[in-house]
């Protein structure tokens, strides 16, 4: 990394604002059928197209908006605070271009709250390009216009879901909304608003300079550019990574220096704690969107924690299931009743006195939580749950028959 790379002057050195000068050369409508060509997808953990997500914003006279979710906040990942403290010019630039292909004069970044150094890094790369003349009235001669809000959260993981993070730009309690109507009719204050991460939008600089055809290269088939994997677990140097889309676990891993000494790969998730596990029968799939959609689970947000033999996959998913009935917005019964009632299962079990129906409740719990919440949090908190039953049934049963110790006492937890 360049030393003072997330100075304006450093970036503009290494070819900073001349995507944007380039972009204001299109038309709109030639810039969102540009990233289409692409085929860039959106970074955030869905991987919609970035291009058609642009399209679905109605040319329809209104005022747009334009929101980066910098809301990151998924167990593991880390991804987009090393873009926003190292690269913010880049991630201002790509702000810039996508709310000049939507035809928005304002966009808002909204940012974790704990992410306080971050948000100052935003701030300043705002004033910067401001100064510069790459924000505000009539950008670079081109008649454009665009105000940028850096805006901190409140630290809730539930305003990393794209509606419920709007209702806090408005000043309300950050909770999901029911849809339809969605974000790119009926987004902040009501008007056409278009959402995408902080990976999604700070990679179209590079686009719109290197072209379509060189960010497909850089990927896999159906899975253009690169991505940055967060590897934290088991690896001797854990750390963020960009590598093209569709590199595997087992060259993940090498990069990171191999695993740590001693300790063999047992299961690891592709995407974060809201992503199904995988074994290590998976080692050599592809991590791209559609490869691990056939392996059984989601690419997520890349964040990859790696599990060894010495680690529990029981324990793994009680701690989850802690976080996410502590983050519930309680805004819908499954997920607010679901995850703290399989917390109390979970803790049955660890504490030795569980029994094989603790096992079906589960999954019963599973059945009633998944597709029937207000977003995706509810879903995501049973994704632990059932793959980990899938590939490690044998490591409850051994809590249940007492093959494995007891790590709480029934009585001090309550745990009947």
């Amino acid at each position: 990394m360049s030393p003072g790379a997330w100075k304006i002057d450093v970036y503009e050195q290494l070819d900073g604002y001349k995507a944007l000068r380039k972009a204001l050369g299109y038309s709109q409508a030639d810039l969102i059928s540009f990233m289409k060509e692409s085929g860039h997808r959106g970074r955030g953990g869905a991987g919609f197209p970035v291009g058609m997500k642009w399209q679905f914003v109605p040319d329809d006279g209104q005022e747009h908006y334009l929101v980066v979710n910098a809301d990151e906040g998924e167990p593991g990942t880390c991804k987009d605070l090393p873009l926003m403290m190292n690269d913010p010019h880049a991630l201002i630039e790509g702000v810039v271009i996508a709310s000049y292909a939507i035809k928005a004069s304002r966009a808002f970044v909204y940012v974790r709250g704990e992410a306080i150094h971050a948000a100052r890094r935003l701030r300043n790369a705002v004033r910067e390009a401001k100064e510069a003349g790459y924000l505000g009235k009539d950008i670079l001669g081109s008649g454009f216009d665009l105000d940028v809000v850096i805006h901190s959260g409140a630290g809730a993981y539930i305003c990393g879901e794209e509606t419920a993070l709007l209702d806090s730009l408005e000043g309300k309690r950050g909770q999901p909304r029911l849809r339809p109507p969605f974000p790119a009719t009926h987004g902040l204050y009501n008007k056409p608003t278009c959402i995408n991460n902080v990976g999604s939008i700070a990679a179209v600089p590079h686009i719109v300079l290197g072209g379509a055809q060189w960010w497909k290269d850089l990927g896999s088939e159906n899975a253009a550019g690169t991505m940055i994997y967060s590897l934290s677990g088991r690896v001797k140097h854990p750390g963020q990574y960009e590598c093209s889309l569709g590199t595997t676990l087992r060259e993940l891993i090498e990069l990171a220096g191999g695993m740590e000494d001693g300790h063999e790969l047992k299961f690891f998730t592709p995407g974060g704690s809201s992503t199904p596990m995988l074994s290590a029968d998976s080692i050599d799939v592809p991590l791209d969107f559609d490869n691990v959609a056939k392996a059984g689970s989601i690419l997520g947000t890349t964040a990859v924690m790696i599990f060894s033999d010495q680690d529990c996959p029981v324990v793994s998913c009680w701690r989850w299931l802690k976080f996410y009935q502590h983050e519930s917005c309680g805004k819908c019964t499954p997920c607010r009743e679901g995850n703290y009632w399989m917390v109390r299962v979970y803790e049955r079990i660890l504490s030795g006195t569980g029994s094989i129906g603790d096992l079906k409740l589960l999954e019963s719990a599973c059945k009633n939580l998944l597709g029937r919440s207000f977003c995706g949090l509810g879903d995501g908190a049973t994704s632990c749950v059932t793959s980990s039953l899938k590939f490690f049934r044998q490591d409850y049963l051994d809590y249940i028959e007492g093959h494995k110790p007891a790590l709480f006492d029934a009585e001090k937890i309550g745990a009947h």
